[in-house]
């Protein structure tokens, strides 16, 4: 398979760097509630793992796109709940649910409780209603081994074992791992790396009391009281987007692969993890994105910040920016530039930096600019 940016090299990666300005917040907290850290050239900073804003990633491209998938145990006791929406009793429908893991593989999928998976499937919702359809095809097949102590395995294994193992967007870039199911597992091609501070950070503790809205008129005092730890700062995020390996997934449908690039991208950019969402409103934009479209090797910048940032006179978002620039260029000699087919970012500064390709005007034309350059034979 050859490279839609060069004709001939087997690789094309988009990798996008932003740099996000977060304010009093705890978007992803740690086993004890505090936001999650890490240290980070001797300096104590701020983090948020890939885990979190994958997720808040995998969510709003499944939204954009109509198409949602689940990560669950649950699928027995779904589709039990999609056939007595049907008509069946909940007897019949709970035996189908467990034929679904029964006739999954030769020995079965193993059972954590009644209704639930000792792993959590991953499969496109759709996929639910498919298995409550070939269930009503075996309908009386399952009423016959309802009851018994052993049933057997009445379901078409292949079948159950084909949309068990069917995939939607987001499985195509995230991946899916399954060792108990032979043909599931999907390559991802996507990587994440954790969010940190450019700068030493140190969480605050915030003390708070809550009022008791029916006390008696004499009564003093709150109705609870507790604290919580925040942070605030500005964070560098990488992802990188594996092309060649997208289309691979995607059986070299270019179309397909377009779409999901830059529904990837768009939603890296603008989506949130939600923790303390409400109590803090965290809801920013990130104050710089570059992209890059390479043709060698995914490349992280965050050596920028192996040294923290030092605040200026004007905070740390704008010396973050231009450490990155600064970074940028340095490698783009260090490294050189073969390995790279097209740079360029969006900056919410008015003076341009110097290192990082060609500046456009919004996230929207940037992230079109690298598409274009990752499929410069495929117009649309």
């Amino acid at each position: 398979m050859t490279n839609p940016n060069t004709g001939n090299d087997p690789r094309c990666f988009i990798d996008i760097h932003l740099l996000q300005t977060l304010p009093y917040s705890n978007i992803n907290r740690d086993d004890l509630g505090s936001p999650k850290t890490l240290v980070y050239g001797g300096t104590d900073r701020t983090r948020v793992s890939s885990q979190s804003w994958k997720r808040a990633v995998r969510l709003a491209v499944e939204r954009r796109l109509s198409d949602r998938a689940a990560r669950t145990r649950r699928v027995p006791e779904k589709v039990s709940q999609l056939l007595q929406n049907r008509g069946w009793s909940k007897e019949a429908a709970d035996a189908a649910g467990a034929q679904i893991l029964q006739s999954a593989t030769k020995e079965g999928l193993k059972f954590e409780e009644v209704g639930t998976s000792s792993v959590l499937l991953y499969l496109p919702l759709t996929a639910l209603d498919a298995l409550a359809g070939l269930a009503e095809e075996h309908r009386d097949a399952i009423e016959a081994e309802r009851g018994k102590k052993k049933p057997k395995a009445v379901l078409p294994q292949a079948r159950v074992a084909e949309i068990l193992s069917s995939r939607n967007g987001t499985i195509n870039l995230f991946g899916r791992m399954l060792a108990e199911l032979p043909g599931a597992e999907v390559d991802g091609v996507v990587q994440v790396a954790h969010a940190f501070t450019t700068h030493g950070t140190e969480p605050e503790i915030d003390f708070f009391t809550a009022v008791d809205d029916l006390n008696p008129p004499d009564a003093r005092g709150s109705g609870h009281m507790n604290s919580a730890e925040f942070s605030a700062g500005v964070f560098y995020r990488y992802a990188c987007v594996d092309v060649h390996g997208l289309l691979h997934n995607l059986g070299n449908e270019s179309g397909m692969v377009r779409e999901l690039v830059r529904e990837f991208l768009t939603a890296f950019i603008s989506a949130m993890p939600t923790g303390k969402q409400n109590s803090t409103a965290p809801g920013t934009l990130p104050d710089l994105a570059y992209l890059a479209v390479r043709t060698d090797r995914p490349i992280s910048m965050a050596p920028a910040f192996e040294a923290p940032v030092r605040a200026e006179a004007d905070g740390w978002a704008a010396p973050s920016r231009r450490e990155l620039a600064r970074y940028a260029n340095r490698l783009r000699t260090l490294w050189g530039t073969e390995g790279r087919a097209w740079d360029g970012y969006v900056t919410i500064d008015e003076k341009s930096l110097t290192g990082l390709g060609d500046q456009v005007a919004s996230f929207s034309e940037v992230i079109g600019n690298a598409v274009e350059a990752a499929f410069p034979g495929d117009r649309q």
